[in-house]
């Protein structure tokens, strides 16, 4: 949907996803850089036009047709692993990056190895990013997508087969889920274990003992991902489904 900044009043496109229903966030016009408020579409209420058949409109007093709205229900679903929606959800999650820019995401606790990864990550072109909690992870997920996500064992207290970010990424669709080039690191893997990777649903997996040879590891893991698609991304292509 397009909405008016309230303050310089410059339109902006806001895919209808971003903003669930019901919902109500603040995002940062990309122009004056103040903060407004932005609630999601409502739902249409079905009415019956008199001396016809059931339809999205009505007729007002002047014979002009309008819409009615409703309010959406509130969700009785339970919270997703004890988190609501907007407990992942800040202004600064709604942060604009540039069209072509290639997002990496990285979620690790430990100062020296992060430092490793960010000139790995930097050197292959992708714009750094990084997250302090579990929380800000998954809520810049919701409203980003990261081309490279890098995860440690033990971010944020949580191992990886208990992992809040583990299982949102494993329920996302294929779709999306196979454009992401998924990193694991921790003690217990041995670096490149491919079988290893795959249990986990991972790319590749990394001793952080290797982290100083990342750079290239990374490079050569990236580039073989890109060709074992590249038949499946041409063919989808050609079907129109790209």
């Amino acid at each position: 949907m397009q909405v008016a900044c309230e303050h310089c009043k410059t339109k902006i496109n806001i895919p209808d996803r971003k903003i669930p229903k019901g919902q109500r966030v603040r995002i940062n016009c990309p122009k004056c850089k103040k903060a407004f408020s932005v609630a999601a579409r409502r739902d249409i209420k079905v009415q019956k036009r008199p001396g016809g058949r059931g339809g999205p409109t009505d007729l007002n007093e002047t014979g002009n047709f309008h819409l009615r709205f409703i309010e959406s229900k509130p969700s009785r679903e339970p919270k997703d692993q004890g988190y609501g929606y907007d407990e992942y959800t800040e202004d600064k999650d709604l942060a604009f990056y540039e069209d072509d820019a290639k997002l990496a995401l990285v979620m690790d606790d430990a100062p020296r190895q992060a430092s490793k990864i960010e000139s790995a990550v930097k050197g292959l072109g992708y714009k750094y990013i990084t997250s302090p909690n579990t929380r800000d992870g998954i809520g810049k997920m919701r409203f980003h997508h990261f081309e490279l996500i890098v995860l440690a064992d033990g971010f944020d207290g949580q191992d990886l087969k208990n992992n809040s970010v583990m299982h949102y990424l494993n329920r996302l669709s294929m779709s999306i889920r196979r454009h992401i080039f998924l990193v694991l690191i921790g003690d217990q893997f041995k670096t490149r274990d491919n079988m290893m990777a795959f249990a986990l649903s991972a790319n590749i997996v990394m001793n952080p003992k290797e982290l100083n040879k990342f750079s290239p590891i990374l490079r050569n893991a990236i580039s073989e991902n890109l060709k074992f698609y590249k038949v499946y991304a041409d063919c989808m292509v050609e079907l129109g489904k790209a």
